[in-house]
C-alpha cells in the first residue's frame, strides 16, 4: 500500500517579510542620500551600511553590487514605489495615452515630467556622472536614454493615430522634437542651472510641446 505523502509548503512569516522590506527601504534611502550628498565614486558600501545601521554583508546579500544597489536606488526614484509595474503601465501614463485631446495631452505630459523629474533629477546626475568609468552604469545610463525615447514615442504615436500631429511632422521626427523637450538634461540646465521652478517649466513644457507638435490652432491655450 502506497504511503500518503503529504504536501509541505514552507511558512512565511508576515513579521520577517516586513522586517526585510523595511530593512530594505532603509539601505536605499541611504544610499540615495549619500550617492546625492558625495557622488558615486565617494561613497562607499560600508558608508551605506553605517548610515542605514545594519552590516555590510547584509547590504551585500540585498543588492549584491554597489552599482546594483544604485539601479534599485533609481527605480525606486522613477516609480516612486517598489512596485515592478513599469512606468508604461503606470495610471497616470495610461491615463495620459488614452486622453481623447491633444493639448490636453501634452500638457498632461509637462505635468507628469514636472512630478517625476522632481524625484529623480539628483540621482540621475549622479548615474549620467558615474556612467564613463562603470560599465554596469553605463549600461544603465543608455537603458534610461532607450527607455525614455519610447515613452515619447509612444506619446507621439497617439497623437498620430487621432490626426492630431502638425501635417509637416512624422512620427519620427516628432518623437525626436519631444524628447529634447522634456529630456531630464533640459530639466538640470534650466531648473538645476538657471534656477526655474518647477511651475515654469511645466508651463514651458507645455506650451512649447504644442507649438511644435500640434497644428497651429492647437497650438494656442484654451481659455476656459
Amino acid at each position: 500500500m502506497a504511503e500518503e505523502v503529504k504536501s509541505t509548503r514552507a511558512y512565511v512569516s508576515p513579521r520577517r517579510e516586513q522586517q526585510a522590506a523595511s530593512t530594505r527601504r532603509a539601505i536605499l534611502e541611504s544610499a540615495q542620500r549619500l550617492f546625492e550628498s558625495q557622488g558615486y565614486a565617494i561613497t562607499t558600501v560600508d558608508a551605506i551600511a553605517a548610515d542605514a545601521s545594519v552590516s555590510l554583508k547584509t547590504v551585500y546579500l540585498a543588492f549584491g553590487t554597489k552599482a546594483r544597489l544604485l539601479r534599485a536606488v533609481w527605480d525606486l526614484a522613477l516609480k516612486g514605489d517598489e512596485s515592478d509595474t513599469p512606468v508604461a503601465d503606470r495610471p497616470w501614463y495610461l491615463e495620459l495615452l488614452e486622453e481623447p485631446d491633444p493639448e490636453r495631452k501634452l500638457r498632461l505630459v509637462a505635468h507628469n515630467s514636472c512630478v517625476v523629474k522632481m524625484r529623480i533629477a539628483p540621482i540621475l546626475r549622479v548615474i549620467r556622472d558615474a556612467a564613463p568609468s562603470d560599465p554596469e552604469l553605463h549600461e544603465l545610463w543608455e537603458l534610461i536614454q532607450s527607455d525614455f525615447y519610447v515613452n515619447q514615442r509612444t506619446i507621439v504615436e497617439s497623437l498620430k493615430r487621432t490626426g492630431a500631429l502638425a501635417s509637416d511632422l512624422d512620427v519620427p521626427g516628432a518623437a525626436d522634437v519631444l524628447w529634447t523637450l522634456n529630456h531630464p538634461d533640459v530639466w538640470l540646465l534650466l531648473v538645476g542651472r538657471r534656477g526655474w521652478t518647477p511651475e515654469r517649466f511645466e508651463t514651458w513644457l507645455g506650451d512649447t510641446a504644442c507649438a511644435q507638435l500640434l497644428p497651429p490652432r492647437r497650438s494656442r491655450r484654451s481659455r476656459q
